[in-house]
């Protein structure tokens, strides 16, 4: 298959989970995701899930973060340059859903790319070797690029790897971690 071909099959596949299947699968990944040594950082970036496309619920992984007192970091996508703007998430920060259902910061005190320690990823496909499918406009892949050779990438999905291997280009990121309700692949 494609990674187009991909895409529809894992869009199709997360159009059927019902409101009740994504809580419980999205609290899964974050008990599981306690189980990784990734907790001595200071700076995590997090993805605010755009709801409507039932992307894994971050709220749980947010209150790991918070109770661990870390750095919270989350977006702003540029839909012009495809690229993004990263903003420390405090109580004062504003979120507003942007025109493509994406919750994400105004303003705030922006960080650098590179004082990220440990990313967590929004997908809709990943394989064995670590490469992954996304919505396919390329936001994660240039914003990786930025970020610290040494940070850590760790892909969240519903769904166990694609046993066919995805076709990754030379501009694709692969993950250190996917985590899904019912494991941790490491790659």
């Amino acid at each position: 298959m494609t990674k187009n071909q991909i895409r529809k099959v894992y869009k199709t596949k997360r159009a059927k989970l019902s409101a009740q299947e994504v809580e419980e699968k999205s609290m899964a990944i974050a008990n599981q995701l306690l189980s990784l040594s990734v907790w001595d950082y200071q700076f995590y970036h997090l993805f605010l899930s755009i709801a409507s496309h039932k992307e894994v619920d971050t709220e749980f992984i947010l209150h790991i973060l918070s109770g661990k007192d870390k750095n919270i970091v989350v977006s702003k996508s540029d839909f012009k340059t495809l690229e993004m703007q990263h903003f420390l998430l405090t109580d004062s920060t504003p979120i507003k859903v942007n025109d493509w259902g994406i919750p994400e910061p105004q303003n705030g005190i922006e960080i650098q790319a590179q004082q990220l320690e440990v990313v967590f990823i929004p997908l809709l496909a990943f394989d064995l070797n670590g490469s992954r499918i996304g919505y396919g406009k390329g936001f994660y892949d240039r914003f990786l690029e930025n970020c610290s050779p040494n940070v850590i990438k760790i892909g969240l999905s519903f769904f166990e790897a694609e046993v066919q291997l995805i076709e990754a280009s030379p501009l694709d990121v692969p993950l250190d971690y996917c985590v899904t309700p019912e494991k941790v692949h490491k790659f």
